[in-house]
């Protein structure tokens, strides 16, 4: 997995928050605008990069562990931590919701391309 792409998997898990932020507004009838999205997914892009940071994930980008899993860690906890500090809040359902979800998607999609790579064969002796 040491071969994945640095930007195609930053963007896939960026795309993971998105989606996140997107079906959040959606089901509570928020809207979905600029300036609306932008305000709910700034905790969570913001933490996105800070736990790529953490983890050093240009390394190892698909790696499940420590990668994916340490980038969803600083995800959820460090979107959840700046929520509060700007004074949004964050409700312990939410925190469930956020975690699962997240935590389907960015570990998620590193486990199916874990299952998808082509396998290599080994030589004939």
């Amino acid at each position: 997995m040491r071969s994945a792409p640095v930007p195609l998997t930053a963007a896939l898990d960026l795309l993971c928050v998105l989606a996140f932020v997107l079906i959040g507004r959606a089901s509570h009838e928020e809207g979905i605008t600029l300036s609306g999205v932008a305000g709910t997914a700034w905790p969570f892009v913001a933490a996105l990069v800070l736990g790529w940071a953490a983890m050093r994930a240009w390394r190892t980008p698909a790696a499940i562990v420590p990668t994916g899993i340490g980038v969803w860690a600083v995800t959820v906890a460090g979107g959840m931590l700046l929520r509060v500090v700007a004074g949004e809040g964050a409700e312990p359902s939410f925190i469930v919701v956020a975690s699962v979800f997240l935590g389907a998607t960015m570990v998620g999609l590193r486990a199916l391309a874990l299952v998808a790579r082509p396998r290599q064969r080994s030589a004939p002796k």
